[in-house]
């Protein structure tokens, strides 16, 4: 359940200890140097100090508290810090009790790290909860969640995480002693939660991937499958991509095949059945289509368990799939000890895949990316989808792009959190908080933007000229009417998907795992803290009234699903380094990263098609691809936004 470094200490948690006090100079007693120990009780700082004081111990639980305090005289059972700790002072002795009531705090965040006895050896899990108090003049909610977040990303920084209770006290004083002047004071809550008898398994990391080779199952060949759709896949295509045997590749392909799951086709490549197979029409050309029929909204989606949430969406629906083919002429007569050459030479091409349907007045297209990902080719297959697509159908004047990706999680600030099932839809940032965001590097004002991409040598601002369907997503966010129609759109696409049907039906092999929206507890929340470690982060909670619609609760006390406006953004360097992204997302005030789809929106804007949006459901706190639990049920949410949208627009006048 648990994921986080292992931190040695001695059985039970012990008080506290001080910074270690040196021996007093005894030829300077009455003015010791560096302001160590002393027992004369007349000593007077001239300053504020950062004093802690034990509040409490019991054998499973220390509470401690952190405050700035102007110290007029201190004790015998004072410590006073001196050298680079000037200005921190540590009470030996517990607060004794008084009448005195402490206001609430106004923010409060916890996280839990895994502890291994030095002792016994025996592994624990604790609960660490920090609350804060602030500076009168600190009103702003805004700020005091600012504050807090980035107070907590430096005291759980990689580079220099505290390992031990000395440590993480000791920094928190620091911390206090060099900044943050906007904290008044914060209490420190330490709690062992559990013993086990082994660590916890935690989720491997894109640094730990890039050390292991991918297990050959049948599970990771269907995805591969199925990220290629509409293109047909061979055994040796994936085999040399991932270091394995064609013959293994092969032979579980075919019994994916018997499960009904795939289907040969020609020069030994395979594709997915798709859930309307039977219905599927395959073209060498896409048919006329008569001018009152001709889509004027596109759906493009990257993953096919997006491009099947979107379809869910639309009524009176037609799939039609074109093949190419690349390589020498499969009608000229080979011989048998040619055959495997041919099969090498002939292959498939750039597949495309359109399912034509309705929503509401609106004649949609939807259609996949035959493939994803930082590649030049994969960017120039996207870019080649979507020029096609635009060519294809002349009348579409909207773009949907709609899918998942990755929240950008804020530890303290309910409303600023985004987390697992949420959907984000690309605007403009409510206020620009950086430099980064307000202005160009010569100090121009910066236009607006919805989604940004960042290269190895350049960043890419986009926005669309015509900003209506973002004016409809900040009314949606703001959910000021309290009406949820998405909601009733994500319980019909569950029926016609099929979630949840038992293992071995029909429905249930098409789709292979479940719609449904995953249980709670699967929402985990990590942080790295280096050497391969992570710390679990608790959510924060809504503080907002309960008959608030957008409270964060569900009817079954699950968190609902949420919607957020705000940047997307995106970058291959980003899903490697946790910290790189967080410091993107902070300098763009962004909600979500996401796969790269900035080819896709080069050839959107160079067709000239003037209104866009991204619409993506939160499926990991990376890019939406790293774990596959929650990629189902965030796929479905975004396509029940996408359709929440597209009946707020006004009907089609071009047809």
């Amino acid at each position: 359940m648990l994921s986080s470094p292992p931190v040695t200490r001695a059985a039970g948690p012990p008080p506290p200890p001080p910074p270690k006090p040196e021996k007093p100079n005894s030829q300077a007693a009455a003015e010791p140097p560096n302001g160590h120990d002393t027992p004369v009780s007349s000593r007077i700082p001239d300053e504020e100090q950062v004093v802690m004081t034990p509040l409490g111990k019991t054998n499973t639980a220390t509470v401690l508290l952190v405050e700035r305090k102007l110290i007029e005289a201190v004790g015998e059972r004072t410590h006073v810090a001196g050298g680079d700790h000037r200005g921190i002072i540590i009470n030996k002795t517990a607060e004794e009790p008084s009448g005195r009531q402490r206001d609430p705090a106004q923010l409060s965040l916890e996280f839990r790290v895994f502890l291994v006895s030095a002792n016994t050896g025996q592994h624990s899990q604790e609960s660490r909860r920090i609350k804060f108090w602030f500076r009168p003049w600190v009103t702003s909610d805004d700020v005091q969640a600012q504050v807090a977040q980035e107070f907590f990303r430096e005291l759980v920084s990689p580079k220099e995480f505290p390992r031990d209770y000395v440590g993480f006290i000791k920094k928190i004083m620091k911390l206090l002693q060099k900044g943050y002047n906007e904290i008044q004071a914060v209490e420190i809550e330490l709690r062992i939660l559990e013993q086990t008898s082994a660590p916890p398994s935690r989720p491997l990391s894109f640094e730990d991937e890039q050390f292991e080779v991918l297990p050959l199952t049948p599970e990771k060949i269907l995805e591969l499958i199925e990220q290629a759709y509409p293109n047909p896949i061979t055994p040796d295509d994936l085999a040399k991509d991932h270091g394995w045997e064609e013959e293994e590749v092969m032979a579980i392909m075919l019994v994916l095949k018997e499960r009904g799951l795939i289907k040969s086709m020609e020069y030994n490549s395979y594709t997915r059945i798709h859930h309307d197979d039977q219905a599927i029409k395959i073209v060498k050309q896409m048919p006329t289509i008569a001018s009152n029929k001709q889509p004027t909204i596109a759906i493009i989606s990257a993953q096919y368990c997006e491009k099947l949430a979107v379809d869910a969406m639309l009524e009176n629906k037609e799939t039609f799939v074109r093949y190419t083919t690349v390589g020498a002429s499969p009608d000229k007569p080979l011989g048998i000890d040619t055959e495997r050459t041919r099969r090498r030479k002939n292959r498939f091409g750039e597949s495309n895949v359109y399912t034509l349907g309705n929503i509401g007045a609106h004649r949609i297209v939807s259609t996949k990316l035959p493939s994803v990902g930082s590649t030049r080719e994969a960017m120039t297959a996207a870019g080649n989808t979507t020029t096609r697509l635009l060519g294809t159908f002349q009348k579409v004047d909207h773009v949907f792009i709609v899918g998942v990706a990755g929240g950008i999680p804020h530890y303290t600030d309910y409303r600023r959190h985004v987390r697992l099932g949420d959907v984000v839809i690309a605007t403009a940032a409510a206020t620009a908080t950086s430099a980064a965001a307000a202005q160009d590097v010569g100090g121009a004002p910066q236009k607006p933007y919805c989604y940004v991409y960042s290269g190895q040598s350049e960043v890419k601002r986009y926005y669309p000229l015509d900003d209506g369907l973002q004016a409809i997503a900040r009314t949606l966010a703001h959910n000021d009417d309290g009406k949820r129609p998405w909601v009733r759109y994500v319980q019909e696409g569950l029926q016609q998907l099929g979630g949840g049907e038992p293992h071995g039906t029909a429905a249930a092999n098409h789709h292979q795992h479940d719609f449904a929206r995953p249980a709670p507890n699967t929402d985990k929340l990590y942080m790295n803290i280096g050497n391969r470690n992570v710390i679990e982060v608790a959510h924060p909670v809504a503080t907002a009234a309960p008959d608030d619609p957008d409270g964060g609760d569900g009817t079954d006390g699950a968190p609902a699903t949420r919607l957020h406006a705000g940047p997307i953004g995106s970058g291959h360097e980003l899903v490697r380094s946790d910290s790189a992204r967080t410091e993107y997302a902070q300098a763009f005030s962004l909600l979500a990263t996401d796969v790269e789809m900035n080819s896709v929106l080069d050839s959107i804007v160079g067709n000239c098609r003037e209104s866009f949006i991204l619409v993506k459901g939160i499926a990991d706190y990376k890019d939406g691809t790293t774990s596959r639990k929650w990629q189902n049920y965030a796929s479905l949410a975004a396509a029940a936004v996408m359709k929440t949208i597209v009946c707020a627009m006004d009907a089609p006048t071009n047809v």
